[in-house]
């Protein structure tokens, strides 16, 4: 029996470096390329009524961390959401329904497993935490969390159930880790989920893909922003 200590396993320093990043989204093609997409998922497509006055908007850790070249957890097709992400922000804050942004944090103490995982901890006094200043948030509740989960030791819940919110609409990064944990996380706690496909972004279309494949199945109808907005 192979002795597992010996087995060739990436390591944390270079997991990033194993995953293939590319620009699938540009401020060129995210139209017609996210619109394959949903084509691509029709046949799955949940026919769940999107109701306005119960819905709120998640965007997930638009921070510098992810959205800057000088990171090395720069993702490249992330700067072709915001765009988008901002006039959903516009939509929603035009008919003061919620609007609630995350950052990731972390510290040693809160970081469990993320800290064997990844190269570094995103910490409070890194700069890198702020949310990027081309997201036009202003007004809306900013959300620290530890881990891919936005509902896992934060009030969230409470948060939506007091706005009376049965519907959200995700958007931010990353596809395949903190939006979609946290769109599962928020079907099992009995909220609809409307998964943005161009308004979330990953390393690479392979990922991006996989996550609106499997969330379409049993999780999240999958939509277009303006779709979103065209409900409004």
């Amino acid at each position: 029996m192979e002795d597992p200590s010996k087995t060739d396993f990436i390591n944390s320093a270079d997991r990033e470096t194993a995953a293939k990043k590319e620009a699938y989204f540009t401020r060129d093609n995210i139209r017609s390329k996210s619109m394959k997409m949903l084509e691509d998922l029709m046949y799955l497509r949940h026919r769940k009524p999107f109701v306005r006055e119960q819905t709120a908007l998640l965007i997930l850790d638009m921070q510098r961390y992810f959205l800057s070249e000088a990171s090395h957890a720069f993702i490249p097709s992330s700067t072709a959401i915001v765009e988008g992400i901002n006039r959903l922000v516009r939509a929603f804050s035009d008919h003061r329904l919620p609007v609630i942004v995350t950052r990731h944090i972390n510290t040693p103490q809160d970081a469990g497993r993320m800290s064997t995982w990844w190269r570094e901890l995103l910490t409070e006094d890194n700069p890198m935490s702020r949310l990027i200043d081309e997201l036009q948030c202003d007004g809306a509740v900013c959300l620290d969390k530890c881990q891919y989960d936005a509902f896992y030791r934060t009030p969230l819940t409470d948060m939506l159930i007091e706005r009376s919110v049965r519907q959200i609409v995700v958007c931010g990064v990353m596809t395949h880790l903190c939006c979609e944990t946290t769109a599962r996380s928020a079907f099992v706690r009995g909220f609809d989920v409307f998964f943005t496909i161009d308004g979330t972004a990953t390393y690479n279309e392979t990922f991006h893909r996989a996550t609106l494949l499997n969330l379409s199945h049993g999780f999240a109808v999958p939509v277009l922003m303006e779709e979103i907005i065209a409900g409004m």
